[in-house]
């Protein structure tokens, strides 16, 4: 039998394209699995706040004591990352198990990487004793393989302008997209509190129960605790997740109103929520790493994300320096990103990343030297994002800030060997 290293070898040239949108080939191949989930399925689509959605419901929920079943994509470090049975990743081999048979029910009908791994984790999922099932939206929703899974309620986060070539190239055609996870009759939260039209259209035409933020569930907070409320239903005096960063609180509320929709299949204590919320974790989500320099990481990898990231960059306060290491994709709007961020950054370590659809280093400097006014600012270039690191951490001070951001290749690339503890060099002399 294969290895689950061998399995992703062998899916990623099993198919001519990376990305072929549509639900065709993979609902016949579901089909010939008999793959049904028998449980509660909550599907998160969006733009940016997928996955600290996806942790925070995982995180209640575990709290309060139900068998959860999670599929994010894509990973940082390990493929394995993707799925987590009862808050845990499962071994390798259950993997390779699964894999073998999607490829047995396959037949001749050709799948990309994306839609063969969603169903051998799904296979997984169906063959695992669990009470709720939570799946993130790879790219888009309606075309999406994760959307052959009917919804019981469908979690649309903020919406902005990313992957364009495949969604459209404004809100209202991207939202549409998305809202094409939406069931009839069942029901919708929207965490976004200005959102298309076009979502708010299709609930309406399909019949679905919408839940709106500021209309069904709003939030208010202070520096020290928020609190929430909804239809019949209000918590205060809570703490903030456990995710830092301005938008976690958008995420959170409408991770509530999720958990009442949810409520008469699966009740939930106020203090399975808050516990969950304190204790909910998510690498690369504006991740503060304590060291001597500070070490931030964050897979913002498009200009609404980048935008949130330099308002959280600059809640952190005074650094004499910061360093940023990026690498992003090819189709990403560069000029936006780095817009938002060139004022706060001092030193730039553009790296290349392991794929061919990223852009080079050479074309990321070259992008920013277009945007660059600040004479006082250097730019270098280095063959991946480890080495891009390794010289941020050789030029920076014990008191200046190191980021890691872009593509989640970008972040990956420095945790290949655990989260990394940042020790100034003269605390090693």
């Amino acid at each position: 039998m294969k290895t689950l290293s061998e399995w992703l070898a062998y899916c990623e040239k099993l198919h001519p394209f990376a990305i072929e949108m549509g639900l065709d080939r993979v609902r016949q191949v579901a089909d010939r699995m008999q793959l049904a989930l028998k449980v509660p399925v909550i599907t998160v689509a969006g733009t940016n706040g997928k996955g600290s959605t996806c942790a925070m419901l995982e995180a209640i929920y575990l709290q309060a004591g139900y068998k959860t079943g999670v599929y994010t994509s894509p990973h940082l470090v390990q493929f394995e990352e993707r799925c987590r049975l009862l808050g845990e990743s499962p071994k390798a081999a259950e993997f390779a198990s699964a894999f073998e048979q999607v490829e047995q029910a396959r037949g001749e009908t050709p799948l990309t990487y994306f839609e063969f791994s969603t169903l051998a984790i799904l296979k997984m999922m169906a063959q695992a004793e669990l009470d709720v099932v939570i799946l993130e939206v790879g790219l888009g929703g309606r075309l999406d393989s994760v959307n052959l899974v009917d919804a019981d309620c469908a979690i649309i986060t903020s919406i902005d302008l990313d992957h364009t070539a495949l969604l459209g190239n404004d809100r209202e055609t991207i939202g549409l997209e998305k809202a094409g996870i939406m069931r009839a009759g069942k029901s919708v939260v929207l965490s976004d509190p200005v959102p298309p039209v076009t979502i708010i259209a299709h609930a309406k035409e399909l019949g679905a129960d919408l839940w709106l933020m500021g209309q069904d569930f709003n939030f208010s907070g202070d520096q020290l605790q928020w609190s929430w409320a909804g239809r019949g239903r209000r918590y205060s005096g809570l703490a903030y997740p456990a995710l830092r960063g301005a938008n976690q609180l958008l995420n959170a509320s409408g991770v509530l109103a999720a958990l009442e929709v949810m409520r008469p299949q699966l009740p939930v204590t106020a203090q399975a929520i808050r516990n969950g919320l304190a204790m909910v974790e998510l690498t690369g989500r504006f991740q503060i790493v304590p060291g001597e320099p500070v070490l931030v990481l964050d897979v913002a990898h498009n200009p609404h994300s980048v935008a949130a990231l330099a308002a959280n960059l600059d809640a952190m306060g005074f650094y004499p320096c910061t360093h940023a290491v990026f690498g992003a994709m090819a189709d990403k709007d560069l000029p936006s990103m780095l817009q938002k961020v060139l004022p706060m950054v001092d030193a730039w370590y553009f790296t290349d990343l392991p794929l061919s659809r990223a852009t080079s280093a050479a074309q990321l400097e070259g992008q920013w030297r277009q945007m660059n006014t600040r004479q006082d600012v250097k730019a270098s270039q280095y063959a991946s994002p480890q080495k891009a690191l390794d010289a941020a951490i050789a030029a920076a001070g014990p008191t200046d800030r190191i980021l890691v951001f872009g593509s989640f290749y970008t972040v990956g690339g420095v945790l290949q060997n655990g989260i990394p503890k940042l020790h100034a060099k003269h605390l090693s002399n």
